[in-house]
């Protein structure tokens, strides 16, 4: 087909054509050698479609012509690195464009509070597991920090989950406060926020100055949108009925098993084991366990079990257990600055 018909057909302009032929990218399958036309075939409709595509994710052309000659396990893997590396230099121009915004402005930040470095970092890893890329609930992406005069909280929701963790400040705090933080480039901050000794937070118009002691200062953007009203919810729970205690490795070891997209737990009533199987047939797994209460039946997505369990502090994990159609609170048997909050689901029949 001649060269403006196969740019119709790909979605690329002729002089594109011209470009990549010239790049030895994607060369016509013939050239008339009297007036220099160029054709195609419809066999190289594909090549090209995919081409286009990985220049719109502003791919570079030596990575192109690698994914595109790769085979297709080497080429998700190389579109995934470039993706990578996108975002965080996206979420590294957000930091660096607000630390520039809040400089031009005469009013200095607010300082908020001081803590321990090391300890912030690990606190916003954890809490951060709860958060979900929803672009209609960008929200929900974000790390809720409220600051009051004795302690600092951080929240993450996803709406399936809830994770908050309390800091004790290393000084008094200047003042009572609360924002929602952009998850993202927060994560991005961690690296720099551990390796110093002492971190002030400082509130800003736009969002949050992290001064570091001895490094350079971390900017993170706050989020207009309003918090989900998470108090309420936790206002509203039932009394915990049934209280689980079991090895976090031994539980977490059970839920790596094959047991597919759902888990299920039973526990007997005032009993010494906890039982994990997959799917609605409970019984598979058994775990030593303390359990104080009545016996029950509950089941969580894989994906929302897992990373409430993995990010619990200490060897022992306990089980604060409402019903089968009530969120479970998990923590530390012995600590309980981490606490993640999971939502059950309806048991699947055994029949499907």
């Amino acid at each position: 087909m001649p060269i403006g018909v196969f740019a119709r057909r790909t979605g690329l302009t002729s002089s594109a054509l011209r470009f990549y032929a010239d790049s030895r990218l994607l060369s016509p399958a013939e050239v008339d050698p009297a007036s220099g036309y160029r054709y195609y075939t419809a066999d190289q409709v594909g090549r090209a479609t995919a081409l286009r595509r990985l220049r719109e994710i502003a791919m570079p052309l030596t990575a192109v012509e690698a994914v595109l000659d790769a085979g297709p396990e080497e080429a998700a893997r190389l579109i995934d690195d470039h993706v990578a590396r996108v975002l965080g230099e996206a979420v590294a121009a957000q930091r660096t464009a607000g630390l520039v915004k809040s400089s031009l402005r005469a009013v200095p930040g607010l300082p908020v509070v001081a803590l321990q470095g090391p300890v912030l970092a690990d606190a916003v890893e954890q809490v951060l597991t709860a958060t979900a890329r929803n672009p209609e609930l960008p929200v929900l992406g974000g790390l809720r920090v409220e600051v009051d005069r004795e302690a600092v909280t951080l929240t993450a929701t996803d709406r399936y989950r809830l994770s908050t963790r309390t800091l004790v400040p290393s000084e008094p705090p200047a003042a009572t406060w609360a924002a929602t933080v952009a998850g993202d480039e927060l994560r991005a901050a961690v690296v720099e926020v551990r390796r110093s000794t002492l971190v002030r937070v400082e509130a800003t118009a736009q969002g949050v100055r992290l001064r570091l002691k001895g490094r350079e200062d971390q900017y993170c953007r706050s989020l207009t949108a309003e918090f989900p009203d998470f108090r309420a919810m936790l206002d509203a729970l039932p009394e915990v009925g049934t209280r689980v205690t079991v090895a976090k490795g031994s539980l977490l070891r059970a839920l790596e098993e094959d047991l597919g997209e759902r888990v299920a737990l039973r526990v007997a009533e005032n009993g010494t084991e906890l039982r994990v199987s997959g799917g609605g047939r409970p019984g598979r797994r058994r775990l030593p366990a303390t359990v104080v209460g009545r016996e029950l039946d509950i089941c969580f997505e894989l994906t929302t079990l897992y990373p409430a369990v993995s990010t619990a502090v200490g060897p022992d994990v306990m089980l604060d257990l409402r019903g089968s159609d009530q969120p479970v609170t998990v923590r530390s048997a012995d600590r309980g600055d981490l606490t993640t909050l999971a939502m059950p689901v309806r048991p699947q029949p055994a029949t499907e």
